[in-house]
């Protein structure tokens, strides 16, 4: 796997004498920047898809079909898949650590905006400023986290796709419970506070991280001219649309099957998610079968989903897609950078794209579907789009670390 490269470019350190005195870095001071990275990762997650965990209420409040509040989760991706692509070329000697901690405040007032919105207009804007953030955040994170810790560029992607781990382990449950108990808006308003708190948290743990000499413009044409990375790429905006056209209801297909399992069913989602995020940087090696494994397992879950007619079917059902697609983001990132090692700050912009055009386009195919066909039909809309996207993959060739 590349290494420091594949993100920013700095000059290697001299080599060490044996007689220096300088001290190596200590595990701890080593990896609180991706710590805190990946703290960030999990804040712009939660926020993305807080709008799954309270969409019944959230409708009802802004009058509004569960459908087309699905379009929340839309609204941040439109903004994210123009951002992914122009942030580093309008920004390309901005040092990345300022740009990050910038990118999480704004996220925190998206949040607040939201939580105060008075009509579903005005909570489509305050989910536009979040795709900035989101987009941004995720295009720069992974760089900075190879830069802080060169090398490992396998366990700082697993480290980042923890972080969103733990948003759905963690966050969306507990998210549906406070807005059960206390109401939507809350549940925004204390996600604010979060994401407020990861900005500070990384503006005290990460170094400086200069952008790559030839950031801007030019790396990103260069990027666009590569073949393999392109039809990669459209393996993302596949995989990522079969899942996105389901996950914003999949609260409404587990309330199908048994309402009261709700809470309990997007743990084991979010536990799925956890242990796909370890396979993806265990297995990583084999990273051109994992990638079209990963995306037909995806499809499986999702049909499962759709013919579940009990509680443990669609629990291993939601598990299955919560570990399947949890690896996608290890996978994508790993996938991108190996092809495009010299600019893979481009390569991850154009990966975040693909993932927030396939969002847009994925929430808005499943709130159609919900509204005039019932929610099975974008679960199983959702599956054909995997499977394209695993057999494309099976055909792709990565070169070797």
């Amino acid at each position: 796997m590349p290494t420091q490269s594949t993100a920013l470019s700095t000059p290697p350190s001299p080599p060490r004498s044996s007689s220096s005195s300088t001290p190596a870095p200590t595990p701890r001071s080593t990896w609180t920047p991706v710590a805190a990275l990946s703290f960030g990762i999990a804040m712009v997650v939660l926020s993305e898809f807080l709008p799954a965990a309270v969409l019944p209420a959230l409708a009802a409040d802004v009058g509004v079909s569960e459908g087309t509040a699905g379009l929340a989760v839309a609204a941040t991706a439109i903004a994210g898949a123009f951002t992914a692509p122009s942030i580093a070329v309008l920004l390309p000697r901005a040092d990345r650590r300022t740009v990050l901690v910038a990118l999480l405040a704004v996220a925190a007032l998206s949040n607040l905006a939201v939580a105060v919105a008075p009509s579903f207009a005005l909570l489509l804007v305050g989910r536009l400023l979040l795709g900035v953030a989101l987009a941004g955040y995720w295009s720069f994170a992974f760089g900075a986290g190879t830069h802080a810790v060169p090398g490992k560029a396998p366990v700082v992607s697993s480290a980042l796709a923890f972080g969103t781990s733990i948003a759905t382990v963690v966050g969306i449950p507990v998210a549906s419970v406070v807005g059960d108990a206390v109401g939507w808006r809350t549940t925004f308003a204390g996600t604010a506070v979060l994401t407020a708190v990861g900005a500070v948290a990384l503006a005290a743990a990460l170094p400086s991280v200069p952008p790559h000499p030839a950031a801007g413009l030019q790396m990103l044409r260069a990027a666009l001219r590569n073949g393999r990375l392109m039809a990669g790429i459209a393996c993302v905006v596949l995989v990522a649309l079969g899942n996105f056209a389901a996950y914003p209801y999949i609260r409404i297909a587990i309330e199908r099957v048994d309402p009261v399992a709700t809470t309990g069913m997007l743990l084991g989602w979010g536990i799925g998610g956890l242990v796909g995020t370890v396979l993806a940087g265990v297995l990583a090696r084999w990273l051109r079968p994992l990638a079209a494994i990963a995306p037909l397992a995806l499809a499986g879950a999702l049909v499962l989903t759709a013919v579940a007619t009990s509680v443990p079917v669609l629990a291993a059902a939601v598990v299955l897609w919560g570990l399947s697609m949890s690896m996608m983001p290890v996978i994508t990132q790993l996938w991108v950078t190996r092809v495009e090692p010299e600019r893979a700050e481009s390569a991850m912009s154009l990966q975040v794209t693909a993932f927030q055009v396939a969002i847009t386009a994925g929430a808005a195919l499943g709130g159609a579907l919900l509204d005039g066909h019932g929610v099975r039909s974008l679960l199983l809309v959702g599956a054909g789009a995997a499977v394209a996207a695993g057999l494309g993959w099976a055909f792709l060739r990565v070169p070797r670390t």
